[in-house]
């Protein structure tokens, strides 16, 4: 079947088996390891993709990423970011100078920025790293086991400590210590009009 659309760079390198579907720009000094997937509508330039990635109508630039990693759909690797193996970038999650560790997982809605994560992360919807404070970008630091809930926001600098809770609907804004459960969110309170 002939493919629509689909550039490839001089420079770029493809093993074996890779799969490149319809309306894919893959650019730069880009290396696409074998068994690889690139589906529509995605744009690679200048990235590293180990074996058996698949990327779903994505945009990576200047990253690299480990065997069996998972990204998209409209998810955006900006440069200076190091995906270790497995890990999943779901739909609509932008990362920034990041490095997230082996079998980690955003699967939606989330902004990872200027951040090292550990290995075997839950990052939740909506869960977002401010990482400046209008004058300076800073960075964050996320152990191993690290379980963050649904609309969470760490204020960097801040080091989440491994095995740490943090539920959702927190800001952390402080360190954490080893297994410790975080949550700073007032209880809810139904008044009458």
């Amino acid at each position: 079947m002939k493919r629509k659309n689909v550039e490839i760079g001089k420079d770029v390198v493809l093993g074996k088996k890779v799969k490149i579907e319809n309306n894919v720009k893959i650019l730069g000094q880009s290396f696409v390891a074998d068994g690889c997937v690139i589906k529509s509508g995605s744009r690679l330039e200048d990235v590293t993709l180990g074996a058996g990635c698949v990327v779903d109508s994505s945009v990576i630039s200047k990253a690299n990423l480990g065997e069996g990693c998972n990204v998209g759909p409209f998810a955006n690797i900006r440069p200076n970011c190091i995906l270790a193996d497995g890990v999943k970038v779901g739909a609509f999650v932008e990362l920034k100078n990041a490095y997230v560790g082996k079998n980690s997982k955003m699967a939606h809605l989330s902004y990872v920025g200027d951040a090292e994560l550990g290995e075997d992360v839950n990052v939740g919807c909506g869960v977002v790293f401010a990482n400046y404070d209008g004058k300076e970008k800073h960075k964050s630091k996320v152990g191993n086991r690290v379980f963050i809930g649904c609309n969470v926001n760490i204020v960097a600098p801040v080091n989440i400590a491994d095995d740490t809770y943090i539920c959702a609907g927190t800001t952390v804004t402080k360190d954490t210590k080893e297994g410790d459960f975080v949550i700073g969110r007032v209880r809810q309170e139904n008044k009458k009009r």
